[in-house]
């Protein structure tokens, strides 16, 4: 079975078509349940998100702030698996015909066995994969079987990142670029930061991918800011954050993260 890279592609090109950028949100598999996290992603592509990433929790997500280190312990201590990981994203996807990706450090995957990762994806209709510590140079066999089983491999880029690199960067790449907005850690800020669009600039003159920004962007001026220079807004702690704040009151925290898509999807839609 073949996974949805395509429908990744055309979900990009639509928000583009009506002259905005798409709404990317994040959310843990498993968190703060695995029924819960998959009623979270639906009530947030209700709220209306274009695509979501599901995190694969880790026990030492060294790239993610405070906010998410505390969804992924919640989810692992809730014994949550790879296969509840796939059975997010198969009913995710089958309940909205949205696309859906996994965004996992590259541990897991090697445990688990590449081709075993991409098949089962591939199945539960995933549209692919962010891989934020794979480097490119040792990324042949995983995009060899992405590739295969029509998933996309989308890598992280930084600030930091020199215009040679960004250009091997992207050439490997699929679906989209993530460009990290700052460096260091996820997690909601105060501002997105000047760096966010140069690097933006740099990235697109290399490859044709949409560009889409992470790190920091938490309401919808900020998602407003970033849609400007653009193609998408990835938004993640401010989505874990509602539910957290909702202290296990599940409707309360579905309620939240409903709203918050639908302040942020209004915010990526007002493009000046």
């Amino acid at each position: 079975m073949s996974g949805n890279i395509e429908l990744l592609g055309d979900t990009l090109a639509k928000a583009k078509a009506e002259n905005r950028a798409a709404l990317i949100a994040y959310l843990p598999a498993g968190f703060p349940t695995v029924d819960g996290g998959i009623a979270a992603i639906k009530a947030v592509f209700d709220g209306g998100a274009d695509v979501v990433e599901v995190g694969l929790p880790h026990s030492d997500p060294v790239l993610d702030g405070p906010v998410i280190q505390t969804a992924d312990d919640i989810a692992l201590r809730g014994g949550v698996k790879i296969a509840d990981v796939m059975r997010t994203v198969r009913e995710a996807h089958e309940a909205t015909g949205k696309p859906v990706l996994v965004m996992t450090y590259w541990n897991p995957i090697d445990r688990y066995g590449i081709e075993r990762f991409t098949e089962e994806l591939a199945a539960a209709g995933g549209a692919g994969c962010i891989l934020p510590d794979l480097p490119v140079q040792e990324s042949s066999v995983w995009r060899e079987h992405a590739d295969k089983h029509g998933l996309a491999t989308v890598f992280v880029v930084a600030p930091s990142s020199k215009d040679d690199r960004l250009a091997t960067i992207t050439a490997a790449g699929s679906g989209f670029v993530y460009a990290a907005s700052l460096m260091g850690v996820t997690g909601t800020r105060e501002s997105v930061g000047e760096q966010a669009a140069d690097l933006v600039r740099r990235t697109r003159a290399t490859s044709d991918l949409p560009v889409c920004v992470g790190l920091g962007v938490s309401n919808a001026t900020q998602a407003k800011e970033v849609a400007v220079f653009a193609d998408g807004v990835i938004v993640g702690s401010a989505f874990v954050k509602r539910i957290l704040d909702a202290d296990g009151d599940e409707a309360a925290g579905l309620a939240a993260v409903r709203e918050l898509a639908a302040e942020l999807a209004e915010g990526v839609r007002r493009v000046s």
